[in-house]
């Protein structure tokens, strides 16, 4: 079943009444133990942000909870298998994960003990009918987070319990319905002999009417006391089967952040707070920036976040517009509104590099041609910015020309195209311990620990040094604070409701488990802490920045030598070398890598008409990566809009399923994210044929 938000519940059970149902199950629960509610999150930065939110409740409410971190399907599916062997379990929560299957059928969670509640709050979309709208105990146990959508679902609740429960015509019944559709008005006359009536009863056919035995022709009373049994058509059945298969097949969208979710039940129970506000705004920006929702979705959720900011932290005289307000006190972990540059970690940057790497400003300007950086740099000197100026550290800048930095832009910026500069966000002060960070920033930084907190070797840049390299002294390896220690201690301790209890307990298998699987976990874990903690999330800033050069070093190098190929009605780049091959292997990078091709040939794909062009700009995007070691390819697939900040449904999902049954190859999906699988190395030709035909 569903539970709208609060706003929209009028009487019906919702946010709270799930969260109370939860205390109460733990507090009723003979055995309390971690166990007792446990906690299923994606590895993603919106996930992460909900789960710490749901931490931070319940241990208020003196929950013991764990945290298992689950990375695809296949991981759900063995980690249901280990669930089921808890006898204390009587509380699992899907972030972000879970609407797509229908969890309460045997296949998955529909053979567990009936005292189990599984709570979805997942963001993504198409979300199934199961989950929605299962009848029963198996059904009503299943709790689905809703932000108001699945009330509109009317017809394809209608469509999808007809198909589920009605009795359904079949080929050996066409000249018998007809019959009884001719003969609709006759029913069987009341026998007088109660052997006859079983027999007759007998006789009933499976849609519930009896068939007349005489022909007389006379008006039966039995027909006004039993009701006969609707049968459905088939045309309805191919009109209902349409329905859902539109829906299933319209492609994977998103919706409420699963962050904003829980932001949502702390303001109803009225426990929000500035570090709760921060954790759903992350969650917001990272939709955002990841193309999953639109500008004006964002810009619609940003109003209501704009509020609780207002209404939560005291108004304040600001008069500068230097995009890097500073702390008023020591105690100062305000959250502020701002307009964010669209210029890649600039606060922490150089201007340059920030402009440079910066996708937007890559469609518009063609920074990997010489052409396109001589007139990014010509647009820094028009705004009289020197070179010098504009290779030094952002913050080292001179005052006054990052007080007068937009205005400039404003006046100047449009000349090259540039005319959404900015968007609003927010930024979050720390005190004296750290400069405000702002949100984008903040996302930025907990991805690059998601991605490569560990696993891979990159060489980030030290503050203050620039094109040093390691043997000079101006760069080093990345190397995270405390995370060989923390992986240690991990393995041993066994706490009650912290993330070493989660990840204590999630790797149980010890040495069983593949060496493969440990990386993300172990990053996983170092995202998560990082929400809490300025000095890692700061830190993580370089390792952000190195990620971000290899993107824009792998980008300009498809672009300069042509590798990009447009089959059909799709551009693809396969990827076989080079030395960033090994960092595209990682799912999140690979959909970077794409994003940013989508972006940055948006207005740059020649055409010579208006009509042409538009049908050329917005292809779909396929990239692929060989994993040498492993003999595959992984493959994401992105939809392109011919405008910045629209964005499509994702129909990759269905399309990588029609091409694998159609080439009879096998892929697997290695995260939540449909648009993205892996497919050996020999299959990979045929299916991108199959694929763009």
């Amino acid at each position: 079943m569903y539970i709208p938000p609060p706003h929209l519940a009028q009487g019906k059970k919702s946010y709270t009444n799930a969260y109370n149902d939860i205390l109460s199950a733990f507090r009723r629960s003979p055995q309390t133990s971690a166990s007792s509610v446990i906690l299923l999150v994606a590895p993603d930065v919106d996930s992460l942000c909900a789960a710490r939110m749901l931490a931070s409740l319940f241990k208020q409410d003196d929950v013991l909870y764990r945290i298992i971190p689950v990375s695809s399907v296949q991981e759900l599916q063995s980690v249901k298998d280990e669930l089921a062997t808890y006898a204390e379990l009587h509380t699992l929560l899907l972030v972000n994960m879970g609407n797509f299957i229908d969890l309460p059928t045997p296949e998955w969670f529909g053979e567990f003990d009936l005292g189990v509640s599984i709570h979805v709050i997942d963001s993504s979309r198409p979300r199934s009918m199961a989950n929605l709208f299962y009848p029963g105990e198996n059904g009503e146990r299943v709790v689905l987070w809703d932000d108001g959508d699945a009330g509109k679902l009317v017809d394809l609740r209608k469509a999808w319990e007809t198909l589920e429960f009605e009795p359904l015509p079949d080929s050996d019944d066409d000249s018998e319905s007809e019959d009884e559709l001719s003969d609709e008005g006759d029913v069987e006359e009341d026998g007088e002999d109660g052997e006859e009536d079983g027999e007759d009863d007998d006789a009933r056919p499976a849609n519930g009417k009896r068939k007349s035995t005489d022909g007389n022709g006379k008006a039966r009373k039995r027909r006004k006391t039993q009701k006969p049994v609707y049968r459905v058509t088939r045309d309805e059945v191919y009109q209902y089967k349409q329905k859902l298969n539109k829906y299933y097949y319209a492609g994977t969208s998103y919706g409420q952040s699963a962050a904003s979710t829980i932001y949502i039940l702390a303001t109803v129970l009225e426990r929000v707070d500035n570090d709760l506000l921060w954790l759903a705004i992350l969650g917001l920006t990272f939709q955002y920036t990841t193309a999953r929702i639109s500008r004006d979705t964002y810009e619609q959720q940003h109003t209501v976040y704009h509020d609780e900011v207002s209404r939560l932290n005291p108004i304040f005289s600001n008069t500068e517009t230097s995009h890097s307000l500073n702390s008023l006190n020591p105690d100062d972990l305000s959250v502020r509104p701002t307009d964010e540059l669209r210029f890649m970690l600039f606060r922490h940057w150089n201007l340059y590099d920030a402009m440079y790497h910066s996708s937007y400003v890559a469609s518009k300007l063609g920074i990997w041609k010489e052409k396109g950086r001589k007139r990014l740099t010509g647009l820094l000197a028009k705004m009289g910015f020197s070179i010098p100026q504009t290779q030094q550290p952002y913050s080292h800048m001179d005052m006054d020309l990052k007080r007068a930095l937009v205005k400039k832009l404003d006046d100047v910026a449009p000349e090259y195209g540039l005319v959404e500069l900015s968007y609003p966000s927010f930024m979050r002060c720390y005190g004296y311990h750290s400069q405000p960070l702002s949100a984008a920033d903040a996302v930025e930084s907990i991805n690059a620990l998601m991605d490569f907190a560990g696993g891979a070797r990159l060489e980030i840049e030290m503050e203050g040094h620039r094109h040093g390299g390691e043997w000079f002294g101006g760069g080093k390896l990345w190397e995270a604070v405390g995370y060989e220690k923390e992986i240690t201690s991990a393995k041993s301790t066994m706490g009650t409701n912290g993330p070493e209890n989660a990840q204590g307990n999630g790797n149980d298998d010890g040495d069983d488990e593949p060496v493969a699987l440990e990386w993300w976990k172990k990053n996983f874990w170092s995202a998560y802490d990082s929400l809490t903690d300025i000095k890692r999330l700061r830190e993580a800033l370089r390792l952000a920045m190195a990620i971000h050069k290899s993107i824009i070093r792998q980008g300009t190098s498809i672009i300069d030598k042509q590798d990009i190929r447009t089959m059909r009605n799709h551009r693809v780049v396969v990827l076989t070398q080079g030395p960033d091959l090994v960092l595209f292997h990682h799912p999140g990078m690979l959909t970077r890598l794409a994003l940013w091709l989508i972006d940055a040939l948006r207005d740059r794909i020649p055409a010579t008409v208006a009509v042409g062009r538009n049908k050329r700009r917005d292809l779909p995007f396929i990239v692929a990566c060989l994993n040498e070691s492993k003999g595959t390819y992984v493959v994401a697939g992105i939809m392109a809009s011919p405008e910045f900040g629209d964005v499509r449904r994702n129909t990759f999902a269905t399309n990588f399923l029609n091409a694998s049954q159609a080439t009879n190859t096998s892929i697997q999906h290695t995260s939540f994210n449909t648009n993205i699988v892996e497919i050996d190395e020999k299959d990979l030709k045929p299916f991108l044929e199959v694929l763009c035909a």
